[in-house]
């Protein structure tokens, strides 16, 4: 991302959705206590912990004439699935935000409480649905799609949701869906991030994931800053995203025998939605949280949060692992099929 882009952002003004900020209770001690639910070792599916809290917004009643046939909204779609939490935006019609609860268990890499994996999902059984709940006139459509060169991004990947059929089949929904680029970012380096969020729950307990698609403004030649984004379908219905972020808030206690006193990390990265160079770092797209934040309009976490935590990158390799199988790929291995790691560059 530019810097001049990232500076830009600073002005923006912080919006009012509230995130993540309302699941954490801190408590003052030598080390910062935060008492998190957790799931057992059979939990069979996830508990989403990350939910939004009221507006804290001061509503000042309009006379009473004003509404009387009807209030306009905007009416925020809060959408409880079975492995993710998320906000729709009718005007946009993808999600606003997204928001996972990631463990080993909830990743099917624990035992179910059957003890087998047979209701484990399989995303060939899926398929991309409307989603019937919203109203129609803010639905994003699969013909939205058809033949618009862009790829049906899934803002909570499916393999995040084996845990069951009918989770995965819920993150088919096109209301978990934006128009992402395919080859070089949806198909390569956004998967790759997708991985590396879930390889975290192998040195974390628990990792919290928002997804947001960012709408990020650029420098015109004379000089003006503009934000400027194609729209797809016929007619034109689904709003492309510039930008995607995703933060990630992961913890793990401190010591064994302090299980709730934990250790939290932070880090957010800014994407652009284009191909992305295997080669590229992942740390070349870290940004505070807060230019998240005030792009979109959000409060994730907490100031105490973001405080207490320490950067994602000290704490864990903030490296992806490239997984292709073509002829390309072939080349960048050096024929080897061996996965190759990407990290921060030399020196860093």
């Amino acid at each position: 991302m530019p810097s001049s882009t990232i500076l830009h952002l600073a002005a923006f003004a912080t919006g009012c959705i509230a995130g993540a900020g309302a699941v954490w209770t801190v408590t003052r001690t030598k080390h910062t206590r935060v008492d998190v639910a957790r799931p057992s070792d059979t939990y069979p599916q996830p508990k989403i912990a990350i939910l939004p809290k009221p507006s804290t917004d001061v509503v000042i009643n309009p006379p009473t004439d004003v509404l009387k046939y009807g209030h306009p909204g905007p009416i925020s779609d809060i959408l409880q699935r079975t492995a993710y939490a998320a906000r729709y935006d009718r005007k946009l019609r993808h999600p606003a935000w997204t928001a996972e609860h990631l463990t080993l268990a909830s990743l099917g890499k624990g035992p179910t409480r059957l003890g087998d994996d047979s209701g484990r999902g399989d995303r060939g059984n899926s398929q991309f649905k409307e989603d019937e709940s919203l109203p129609e006139m803010f639905r994003a459509k699969l013909s939205d799609y058809f033949r618009s060169g862009y790829d049906r991004g899934h803002m909570v990947p499916a393999a995040d949701a084996k845990i069951s059929q009918a989770a995965m089949d819920e993150t088919f929904l096109l209301s978990n869906i934006a128009p992402q680029v395919g080859a070089g970012f949806n198909r390569h380096y956004w998967a790759y991030l997708e991985d590396w969020c879930r390889r975290l729950t192998s040195s974390f307990s628990d990792v919290f994931v928002f997804t947001v698609p960012l709408y990020l403004p650029h420098q015109d030649p004379d000089g003006k800053w503009r934000v400027s984004y194609e729209v797809i379908g016929t007619p034109a219905n689904v709003a492309v995203p510039t930008h995607f972020a995703k933060v990630v808030l992961a913890s793990r206690p401190l010591s064994p025998v302090t299980p709730n006193i934990l250790e939290l990390s932070l880090g957010a990265f800014v994407l652009p939605n284009a191909p992305i160079p295997d080669n590229v770092p992942l740390e070349s797209f870290s940004v505070p949280v807060e230019t998240v934040e005030r792009a979109a309009g959000l409060t994730l976490f907490s100031t105490e949060v973001k405080k207490e935590s320490k950067h994602i990158c000290r704490t864990a390799k903030c490296e992806v692992i490239v997984r292709r199988f073509d002829d390309a790929q072939k080349t960048v291995q050096g024929g080897g099929g061996k996965p190759l790691r990407i990290g921060p560059p030399q020196g860093k």
